[in-house]
């Protein structure tokens, strides 16, 4: 598996992987996101991606959403705390018409103030859906707490109130501050010779000025840990509980990655799986994360309950902490462990759409790509010392935030 590299003058930068077949992915992605913005732009990062394709210099909306959809592909866009991405998958002989369209939107919008007042509307609608949604809600809750005060904490979506006051200036500042061609990756894995590709990213982006982002973000520094308990009119409690973990480039970051799998990952066997919902039948939902960030990480464990189990549910879950943190594991555990999270990983790039998006976040980030095979040799020599003092390290009693929406 090989990736091929190439840099534009303006700084944009090109990672490929050459697969045969007759369906191609390919995205632009900008290192910008929620974290980036300032306390009165709250939300203005997602609000953008939407925006983009209302409107280019040489495209009504209408032709923007139709380029690549005519052609049988399928266009996309997502917000993060540190990315923004424009993304397709279509038929390969297409990748001029792709690339020609991320260049059109990510340079060329014109964000017309009618659009910008409809899609208004879209995304209210959007935060009152999630606003609906406890489950998904306490992720980002948790996460607003647990880095209070930093730009970490704020919400991807915004709230109603900042949504309807952006106006169009706020977009253009905003873009020309953050969408900068030396914070840009064109991430591709399809059929196309990359010395094609190369050209074909000249051709549509190579025409435009270096910039570069002048404003630097602050590393996240200052955690303390925090307990709080909300009451929700829903039947379900939901808890998550965690602590701050390693950033994206940290050498632990394989054996926390182990360690939330073997946790709460997403094979029925898992120890939060069968310790809860299988012996005791307390909990519907149980599962653990490890989000990185590039300076910082979130390592969390989520649950949903009836509020009579909660402090059980909490009980059980410590106990199990506390196991990976009294003893390694053993021969067969830990290979058991291995096993597992290598056909997770093995899974998840199966989907070409997924390893060309993590092929964009690493190449942008710096962080070293590696291909499959390199990762699973990688696992394998993680020890059972390794995984001990990983789980010493974030799972400390002492060190896990906690927020609770307690249920009816």
């Amino acid at each position: 598996m090989d990736y091929h590299y190439h840099i534009l003058n303006n700084g944009i930068k090109l990672i490929h992987r050459q697969l045969q077949g007759s369906v191609s992915h390919c995205g632009l992605m900008v290192d910008t996101g929620s974290r980036d913005e300032s306390d009165r732009e709250s939300g203005l990062a997602h609000f953008i991606e939407h925006l983009i394709f209302k409107g280019t210099e040489k495209r009504k909306a209408y032709h923007v959403l139709s380029r690549i959809e005519n052609l049988g592909g399928d266009l996309n866009a997502f917000t993060s705390k540190e990315e923004t991405c424009i993304y397709a998958s279509f038929l390969s002989p297409y990748y001029a018409q792709s690339l020609e369209l991320f260049a059109d939107v990510a340079f060329s919008s014109v964000f017309p103030r009618k659009e910008i007042e409809k899609e208004k509307e879209v995304v209210v609608d959007e935060i009152n859906s999630y606003n609906d949604s406890p489950a998904e809600m306490i992720f980002d809750d948790f996460e607003s707490r647990i880095f209070d005060g930093h730009p970490l904490a704020r919400n991807i979506l915004g709230s109603i109130a900042q949504v309807e006051q952006f106006k169009k200036q706020d977009i253009l500042r905003f873009v020309k501050r953050n969408y900068s061609t030396r914070q840009m990756v064109i991430a591709s894995v399809g059929n196309i010779h990359f010395n094609k590709l190369i050209r074909l990213a000249e051709k549509y982006f190579g025409h435009i000025k270096p910039t570069e982002k002048k404003d630097r973000r602050v590393p996240f520094t200052q955690y303390k840990k925090t307990e709080k308990r909300i009451n929700k009119e829903s039947y379900l409690s939901h808890c998550i509980m965690g602590n701050i973990a390693y950033p994206a480039s940290h050498p632990n970051k394989l054996s926390l990655l182990l360690l939330s799998n073997l946790l709460g990952g997403p094979a029925l066997n898992s120890r939060l799986n069968l310790a809860i919902r299988e012996k005791h039948g307390y909990a519907y939902a149980i599962e653990s994360a490890f989000q990185p960030y590039s300076d910082t990480g979130v390592f969390s464990i989520y649950f949903g309950a009836d509020k009579k189990q909660l402090g059980k549910v909490i009980q059980l879950v410590s106990r199990e902490l506390r196991k990976l943190m009294d003893k390694p594991l053993g021969t067969i555990q830990l290979h058991r462990a291995r096993q597992q999270i290598k056909g997770q990983l093995a899974i998840h790039f199966e989907s070409p759409l997924n390893e060309m998006l993590s092929m964009a976040k690493n190449h942008l980030h710096n962080t070293k790509l590696r291909p499959v095979k390199e990762l699973i040799e990688k696992i394998d020599t993680i020890s059972g010392k390794k995984v001990l003092e990983t789980a010493n390290e974030i799972f400390i009693p002492e060190n896990l935030s906690l927020l609770i929406y307690k249920g009816k």
